[in-house]
């Protein structure tokens, strides 16, 4: 079966800068729904019409992916604020951020914990990812029909690159695992 709208394809991959440093590795398949939420419009496109075994590398731009990076999602905050057992690395949503943070910090993003100084921790909403060209070399590992269930929920429910977009606008907004 080639690869069409509306059916879910099983892939694995390795994911690249444009230097060449790996920044992922599925090895093992997941599927996910052409025609759905799933994955980026240029993975789709690209996957048209491809079946079983085949290899496609791409590579997507910030704007076709996660985003340009935005100084105006970077926020340095009252480290009082926070639990004393956070850490560099840890995420909080946007709705979770304690009472007392800067009220312009937008409820539906994500932020990442990037550095924890005595006074002040700093939050960016940035995707780790924006910013960033990346270099996807992908392999179909299986193709099937999509369930009447995957088409009316616009997932095969693996998805990887959707899993929780941060705004309806487009690419750009979302959040990779």
């Amino acid at each position: 079966m080639d690869i069409n709208q509306q059916c879910v394809v099983a892939l694995t991959w390795t994911l690249t800068d444009t230097l060449g440093e790996e920044l992922d590795v599925l090895d093992e398949p997941v599927e996910f729904l052409i025609g759905g939420s799933d994955l980026f419009k240029k993975i789709e496109d690209a996957l048209q019409g491809h079946s079983v075994g085949a290899t496609v590398a791409l590579q997507l731009e910030p704007e076709e992916a996660f985003g340009d990076y935005q100084d105006q999602l970077l926020f340095l905050e009252k480290r009082e604020l926070f639990p004393a057992e956070i850490e560099e690395g840890m995420t909080i949503e946007g709705s979770a951020l304690p009472a007392g943070c800067n009220p312009e910090a937008p409820k539906d993003a994500l932020y990442t914990i990037t550095e924890i100084y005595p006074e002040h921790v700093v939050l960016d909403g940035n995707h780790p990812l924006a910013g960033i060209a990346l270099r996807l070399r992908l392999k179909v590992e299986a193709v099937r029909e999509a369930t009447e269930d995957e088409i009316g929920s616009g997932t095969a429910g693996t998805g990887f690159f959707r899993i929780a977009p941060l705004h309806e606008q487009g690419p750009g907004n979302d959040k990779l695992h």
